[in-house]
């Protein structure tokens, strides 16, 4: 397994994006057909969570299961990682056991070290600056249920917090308008809205 990293969604382009979400369609296809895939068959995901979480562990152990491999799961009142032992120590020691890491975490740059430092991909279960898998899904499921999105106009209305910056990644890959409405003081980080800042109002 090639060493590539998933950290938020600008980390593939839009024509990978793409072909996840086909993938993915495919595989969904497949499982309700009730046809096994051993894709990562001998395949070990470790799950970090550091942040607690019910429907991304779920749907990360279940996939794996589903295509023949295996998840471990490592939580915070299981594991030492930012204590006792550094980050990037445990990236280098964990990424030699297992074939990829997932982590969900408040801290973004906690995922961008380990990610430095590990021999395999690395993706982001979500942090307090991005939620990419999430923003995947919710894609997925707009192009089942509401066709193509590029060129459309999607609203976001509440914080704007982690899912608010993937959805602005997002509308800069697949090239729709995000229009975004927050309460005062609690804005998406200018930061990020500069990077899509074509696809954004």
């Amino acid at each position: 397994m090639s060493k590539r990293h998933f950290i938020t969604l600008l980390d593939a382009n839009a024509s990978e994006l793409r072909q996840i979400i086909e993938r993915a369609r495919e595989l969904k296809a497949e499982v309700k057909a009730g046809r096994r895939q051993d894709l990562f068959r001998n395949k070990t995901l470790a799950m970090i969570f550091d942040k607690s979480s019910t429907r991304t562990r779920v749907s990360f152990e279940t996939a794996m299961t589903q295509c023949g491999g295996n998840a471990v799961f490592l939580s915070s009142e299981s594991t030492q990682l930012g204590r006792g032992e550094p980050v990037a120590d445990t990236a280098r020691v964990i990424s030699r056991m297992v074939d990829a890491v997932v982590i969900r975490t408040v801290d973004h740059g906690m995922v961008e070290t380990f990610a430095k430092n590990s021999r395999v991909p690395v993706i982001n279960g979500l942090t307090s600056m991005y939620h990419p898998c999430q923003l995947l899904a919710d894609i997925q499921t707009y192009l089942e249920l509401r066709g193509e999105i590029t060129n459309r106009k999607v609203a976001w209305l509440g914080d704007g917090n982690n899912v608010c910056h993937s959805w602005a990644n997002a509308a800069s890959r697949f090239e729709f308008s995000l229009h975004i409405a927050t309460p005062a003081g609690y804005e998406p980080d200018p930061a990020v809205l500069k990077i899509t800042s074509a696809h954004v109002e």
